[in-house]
């Protein structure tokens, strides 16, 4: 009889496909066993815990999403995937709920064995014996470190038997950034569908914004329409800034008062069966733009398409960032904000005033993703399943050298893009991003509540 409380089960093929991968890397590069565990539960207050959520590299590979779980993967001639998770207790599973355990858990994720956690301390020397490469992440968290380590001199304390502890140790995130860095077809049906959920919280979160309501009002609606569309999370803490707010980049206390005249900045997205969406939008809390805010925001704007006009295979990472930001510069000049040679401005880095980050980051099951951006020193080129977010900015705070117009306009616009064989797409379309729509829906939610 099925248990009615039992979890459902991903498709198990992606994550058999990326284990497979992993070993045939693995066994180009020597061979040897890779071992890795999930995240640790994490202490709230006293005897309760924050949320759980899983370790990205290990739910890469596995699709497993239970806490005091480990996956090796033995490369060589008979390659082998073994699962060790909790196993099933009928007193623990009616106080925190439903468990797989080993039996259940290698049925339905694919594994060639599983074993309770409490079996890895003793089964995993047996297994590092003997083999030429241990393929870990040293510096994931110390107690695991020291786990790892045990088991090493276990092996090293049985010598005399014959047992000879792996010669290298690689750290196998090294091999995995390269694999997550693009994106499989199930990956990007899941990130489609986190940018869509996304975009529909921003559209709530413009037309339930007014004069004299609480950012946290706001930050509400986002929170509200993520998790009704069927996130588990949001995928980063929501930044919710509203007047001087919006020119403070990692802004979360999101508790001010908006103000009539002012700009609304929202920096939010959420997790979606554990990957990232990442979306900016700006816009007037009173629905209509001010003639200064009207020019930053266009400007803004015009250096994101720019950015993404660049995006395509074989563009070097750098070159986006480089074309937003000589947009950035000159419409700095224009404005009257910054003075001399548009070169010298952006050689001297004159431009960073205002606008201080980067245009970009990798983007996917971490909101800031696994990937290196440079390969021996040069900007990597981008490929095809990449996924990135194009998100320039203008920060403008109140200075006596400002024009008062400009004083505490912040706006960043963010979108997320799939590199494609011939060019990029915004996936995250469905926040509105021109300053007529995003007028028109805060005009279409004055009107429903008035």
């Amino acid at each position: 009889m099925k248990n009615l409380s039992e979890r459902p089960v991903p498709d198990i093929a992606p994550f058999h496909a990326r284990r497979e991968r992993l070993l045939a890397r693995m066994n180009a590069l020597g061979g040897g066993i890779a071992v890795l565990p999930t995240a640790a539960e994490c202490t709230r207050n006293r005897d309760t815990h924050y949320p759980f959520r899983h370790d990205s590299y290990f739910h890469y590979l596995t699709g497993f999403g239970e806490p005091e779980a480990v996956v090796v993967l033995v490369a060589g001639e008979s390659p082998r995937s073994i699962l060790f998770c909790r196993e099933k207790n009928e007193e623990r599973e009616i106080w925190d709920g439903y468990r797989f355990g080993p039996d259940a858990a290698r049925e339905r994720f694919g594994f060639d064995e599983a074993w309770t956690i409490g079996d890895l301390d003793q089964r995993l020397p047996d297994l590092l014996a003997n083999q030429p490469k241990l393929w870990c992440a040293l510096g994931y968290e110390a107690d695991w470190d020291a786990r790892v380590m045990r088991a090493l001199n276990t092996v090293r304390a049985n010598a005399r038997a014959g047992a000879v502890p792996p010669h290298a140790i690689h750290d196998v995130r090294t091999e995995l950034d390269e694999m997550r860095l693009v994106k499989d077809d199930s990956e990007l049906a899941i990130m489609r569908r986190a940018a869509a959920i996304s975009g529909d919280g921003h559209r709530r979160a413009m037309a339930a914004t007014r004069p004299g309501r609480h950012e946290y009002e706001v930050e509400a609606e986002l929170l509200y329409s993520f998790r009704r569309a069927g996130s588990q999370a949001p995928a980063y803490p929501s930044i919710v800034a509203s007047g001087p707010n919006a020119c403070v980049l990692h802004y979360v206390e999101n508790d001010r008062m908006m103000a009539d005249g002012e700009l609304l900045l929202i920096d939010a997205g959420c997790e979606l069966d554990g990957y990232a969406s990442d979306i900016t939008r700006t816009f007037p809390v009173n629905g209509r733009f001010t003639g200064a805010q009207r020019d930053v925001y266009e400007l803004v704007l015009a250096a994101q398409r720019a950015a993404k006009d660049m995006i395509r295979p074989g563009v070097l990472w750098n070159d986006p960032h480089d074309a937003a930001v000589r947009v950035i510069a000159q419409g700095l000049l224009d404005l009257g904000l910054l003075s001399g040679p548009l070169d010298a401005v952006i050689e001297q880095g004159l431009y960073r005033r205002f606008y201080m980050h980067r245009t970009g980051h990798w983007l996917g099951r971490d909101v800031h993703d696994a990937g290196e951006y440079k390969r021996a020193g040069e900007w990597r080129p981008l490929e095809p399943g990449m996924v990135l977010t194009v998100e320039p900015g203008c920060y403008i705070r109140a200075a006596a050298d400002v024009p008062e117009a400009f004083w505490n306009i912040g706006v960043r616009i963010e979108d997320d893009a799939v590199v494609t064989a011939t060019g990029c797409e915004f996936i995250t379309d469905a926040a509105p991003r021109s300053i007529a729509d995003i007028e028109a829906v805060m005009r279409e939610g004055a009107g429903a509540t008035a």
